[in-house]
């Protein structure tokens, strides 16, 4: 089963790749729908049988020796094949979305689309650290393809090149980082390569090691510095290509660099080295996302930078290193995918009915129901109003921060939930109401428009129930994670199991049995989950009030906002579009990481 969830997909595609030029495009729409709901299908009887425990597959049956092994395995958890479902889901979404798209494809568009679930499926499933960089870059190439898929866009071919460029320079990194492990142990597994540091020093060898590995898996998960190709990709890209990138592409990069450290370094590097470190890195990536997120008025632009805000969060919860914290993080990127997914999605609606994505030139324009509701639901998804999904991921990582000491990151999410939704609330209030004076159409120095390419052959007269139930659905479902008890209690079980470094070990290495988790008793909304949701939810929509109508604004606040312009401008120059300066920007990044883990040196 853990291998057919690769291999489904990989058929799946040869087969169109083949015959796509010959089938209509219906049989087309067909094949490739009926392949990824049979992946969907097996990923979630995979992830009903790791409740159990692990699922070790050894491809050929070259099992471990001991510590020591040659074979490939295939490790699913809770974790891994949770990913792969969503991964699944989010791909149906896409290819249902995209029937109304690309109406000369010749398969072309299915093929890629199927390939990128087969890596990410791959890369969530592997436990051999190259096969990992294999599936890693499979993912990558195909995901280079689909950013540039509008081939006759200067811009989308521009988008691409970023992407394809930055993506590369951090996969070479990771090659170099394997390179060295390898030197230093003879292995390639993550279990081994566990086993093999277990007990010994942390040398400069070994770090480099790690830096350079998990630098791949952190531009994927847009991680400041590393982040600068994400807006640049998602402003070019499909919409539905723009789903896969936000809601399970950029999670996966995070679930990389975690399992590498947990698996692998857990118990040379200490925790405490590398949680300081990733909570500095996630404070950054969640302010800088927030403010750059609310400087948007493409709305794509908009979303993407919401993303990264939001990674910001992820990071900061996922790398406390705790079951509870980890299990937060689990729950808003579950709930985060299908919120982001489906408000992407809806930006793509706008996109080929009006023609644009600006969110000045849209004012007033969608005032259909659906818009309105589509559109209010996200934003206050994305502030963690409860009691819906994001909200319930966000309060059980501000309870788990707060527990191991790091009051203050409540005012962080609170914040960046706040600034993140207030710009999704803003642009809603516009587009979908009309709301306040219609905003000027000069635009300021460095201020990009939502000006892009329909994606249809016609512009859409009305939209059609393809396009519009995909959205509802990733909404409603990532909105609803919040009302389901059993939801975070598995969460929290996947997270503990994630964590047991040591039952992962004896599982692969010596077909050792399944340990059992407990899941945390307090796995669901607390008081101050909720207060802190609310505050969140009222602080976003006064930022969208007074976006849309800042006369209202007390005087003592417009007074203040020239004094943080100058900081902004810095910060808006940075994120130049130029190629070289975010090759500068990535490298800026390997180096801090490298510092903020010397103190993890033993000798």
């Amino acid at each position: 089963m853990t291998v057919l969830v690769i291999v489904v997909p990989l058929v799946g595609a040869v087969v169109l790749l083949g015959l796509g030029r010959l089938l209509p495009r219906r049989v087309s729409d067909g094949l490739a729908a009926a392949a990824v709901v049979a992946t969907c299908c097996l990923a979630v009887a995979l992830l009903h049988r790791t409740g159990a425990g692990r699922v070790v597959a050894w491809m050929g049956g070259w099992r471990a020796n001991g510590t020591h092994g040659v074979g490939i395995p295939l490790v699913a958890d809770q974790a891994g094949a949770g990913l792969v479902v969503i991964a699944a889901v989010l791909t149906c979404a896409a290819l249902v979305y995209g029937w109304r798209y690309f109406e000369s494809v010749e398969g072309h568009y299915q093929v890629l689309i199927l390939l990128f679930l087969a890596g990410m499926a791959g890369f969530a499933l592997s436990g051999d650290l190259f096969d990992m960089f294999v599936f890693f870059e499979l993912m990558g190439a195909v995901a280079y393809a689909l950013t540039g898929y509008k081939i006759e866009d200067p811009g989308a071919v521009q988008g691409g090149l970023n992407f394809g460029v930055i993506n590369s320079l951090g996969a070479y990194l990771t090659l170099v980082g394997i390179g060295l492990l390898y030197a230093r142990t003879g292995q390639l597994g993550l279990a081994p390569i566990g086993a093999a540091l277990r007990g010994h020093g942390a040398d400069p060898l070994v770090l480099a090691g790690f830096v350079c590995t998990i630098t791949g898996f952190l531009v994927k998960a847009a991680l400041v510095p590393f982040h600068f190709w994400l807006a640049d990709a998602h402003a070019v890209a499909p919409a539905p290509v723009c789903v896969l990138f936000s809601g399970i592409m950029v999670p996966l990069g995070l679930y990389g660099a975690l399992r590498v450290y947990v698996v692998g370094f857990g118990g040379v590097l200490g925790a405490g080295d590398v949680r300081r470190t990733f909570l500095a890195l996630g404070v950054a990536t969640a302010l800088v996302g927030a403010v750059m997120c609310l400087a948007q008025r493409n709305l794509k632009r908009m979303l993407a930078y919401s993303t990264i805000g939001h990674v910001g969060l992820f990071v900061m919860a996922a790398f406390l290193l705790t079951p509870d914290g980890l299990a937060g993080a689990a729950v808003y990127v579950a709930a985060h995918a299908g919120v982001k997914a489906g408000l992407f999605l809806t930006t793509g609606m706008l996109l080929n009915r009006y023609g644009t994505v600006d969110e000045h030139d849209l004012h007033g324009r969608a005032r259909g129901t659906g818009f309105r509701v589509a559109f209010l639901a996200g934003a206050f998804g994305l502030a963690g109003l409860p009691p819906f999904g994001p909200g319930l991921g966000k309060a059980l990582s501000e309870d788990a921060l707060g527990a191991a000491g790091y009051g203050w990151s409540s005012a962080v999410f609170v914040l960046v939930s706040a600034l993140t939704a207030g710009a999704v609330l803003r642009a809603a209030l516009r587009v979908t109401f009309g709301v306040g004076p219609h905003p000027s159409h000069a635009r300021r120095t460095g201020e990009t428009s939502g000006a892009e390419e329909q994606e249809v052959d016609v512009p859409l007269r009305r939209v059609p129930v393809t396009m519009a139930a995909p959205a509802g659905v990733l909404i409603a479902a990532g909105m609803a994670a919040g009302m389901v008890p059993w939801f975070a209690r598995a969460a929290s079980r996947a997270a503990a199991r994630f964590l047991d470094a040591g039952g992962y070990l004896a599982q692969v290495l010596h077909a050792a049995p399944a340990r059992p988790v407990p899941a945390s008793p307090h796995a669901f909304w607390t008081a101050g989950g909720v207060a802190l949701g609310l505050v969140s939810a009222v602080l976003a929509t006064g930022v969208a009030l007074a976006a849309v109508h800042p006369a209202a604004v007390p005087r003592g606040l417009r007074r203040a906002a020239p004094a943080l312009r100058p900081g902004f401008q810095v910060l808006r120059r940075a994120h130049s579009g130029h190629v070289g300066d975010y090759v500068a920007w990535l490298l800026l990044g390997v180096v801090v990481l490298a510092v903020g883990l010397i103190p993890a040196l033993t000798w």
